[in-house]
C-alpha cells in the first residue's frame, strides 16, 4: 500500500507547494515511484512540473467521478507522475455542497490507485476548505511546512484543531508526518529562534533536514522544473535530497498494521 502524505498548511508563502514538489521528485529520484495529486487549484504544483492545461485533472476527479487513472499523466521526471489541477477546482467546493459523502470523494478515487505507488503525495491548498478536508481524509498523515519567519506559528493551531477533528470525525488512522522548517537563514537570529519555537512545540516530529532560503527554489518552478532538475547542486537540492531520505528511512516499517 503507497503512504499517502498530504502537504499541507492554510497559511501561504510557506514553500507548500515547493516542497510537494520537490519531495516528489526527489523521492522518485532516490527510485520510488510516486503520485503527485495536485489539490491546488491555482494549480501551482501542475505548473511547477512544466505541464500545462489539460482537459483531464483533479476537477473531473472531483465532481466528474473521473477514474483517477484517467487523469493521471507522466512528468518528465522518470518515476513521477502528476495529476494536474487549474483553477476550475475552485468551483468544486460550491458544487460539493450537498454531495454525500463529500469529504471521502478523494479517499474513494484514490484507493484503487495508491497500491501502485510507494508514496502519493498530496499539495493541499492553502486554506482549509473542503479540498483540505478531502486531502486529509484520504491521507495516512500530514506533513506541514512551516516558514521560518515572524508568525511561523500563526494558523498552525488552527491546521492542528482541523487534524484532530479529520481524526475524531472521517480518519481515525491520520497522523503527523512531520513538520518541515523552510525558508531557514543561519545567518539570522530570527530562524535560529523560530526553530527553536518550532522543535518546542512539535518536539520530535520536526525533520532534521532543514529547507534554506534560496534563490534558485524561487526560480525552478518558472522554468517548469523541481529543483533537483534545475540545479541539483543548489543547497535546495541538497536539502530536499536529505528529506526525501529521512522520509524513506522513517517509513522503512510502512504499513504499520492493517491498511486502511
Amino acid at each position: 500500500m503507497g503512504k499517502i502524505i498530504a502537504v499541507a498548511n492554510q497559511k501561504g508563502g510557506v514553500g507548500k507547494t515547493t516542497s510537494a514538489v520537490s519531495l516528489a521528485a526527489s523521492l522518485a529520484d532516490q527510485g520510488k515511484k510516486i503520485l503527485l495529486v495536485d489539490m491546488d487549484p491555482q494549480g501551482n504544483a501542475t505548473s511547477g512540473l512544466g505541464i500545462t492545461a489539460r482537459d483531464k485533472t483533479s476537477y473531473e476527479v472531483m465532481i466528474n467521478h473521473l477514474p483517477l487513472n484517467q487523469a493521471i499523466i507522466a512528468t518528465s521526471q522518470a518515476g513521477l507522475a502528476l495529476v494536474p489541477s487549474d483553477i476550475r477546482l475552485a468551483a468544486a467546493e460550491v458544487e460539493l455542497v450537498g454531495e454525500p459523502q463529500r469529504e471521502f470523494r478523494l479517499d474513494t478515487m484514490l484507493k484503487p490507485e495508491a497500491p501502485l505507488y510507494d508514496f502519493v503525495l498530496i499539495d493541499c491548498p492553502p486554506s482549509l476548505s473542503l479540498l483540505t478536508l478531502n486531502a486529509l481524509s484520504a491521507a495516512h498523515s500530514v506533513l506541514v511546512p512551516i516558514q521560518c519567519e515572524y508568525y511561523a506559528l500563526e494558523g498552525v493551531s488552527a491546521l492542528m484543531a482541523t487534524v484532530n477533528r479529520v481524526q475524531k470525525t472521517f480518519n481515525p488512522a491520520l497522523e503527523l508526518e512531520g513538520v518541515l522548517l523552510t525558508m531557514f537563514d543561519g545567518r539570522t537570529n530570527l530562524s535560529l529562534q523560530v526553530a527553536d519555537e518550532v522543535k518546542k512545540y512539535f518536539r520530535d516530529k520536526v525533520f532534521m533536514s532543514i529547507i534554506p532560503r534560496s534563490v534558485r527554489l524561487g526560480e525552478a518552478p518558472s522554468h517548469g522544473q523541481p529543483i533537483g532538475t534545475y540545479d541539483p547542486k543548489s543547497a535546495g537540492a541538497l536539502a530536499y535530497r536529505s528529506l526525501a531520505n529521512e522520509i524513506i528511512r522513517n517509513n522503512k516499517v510502512w504499513p504499520k498494521g492493517a491498511s486502511r
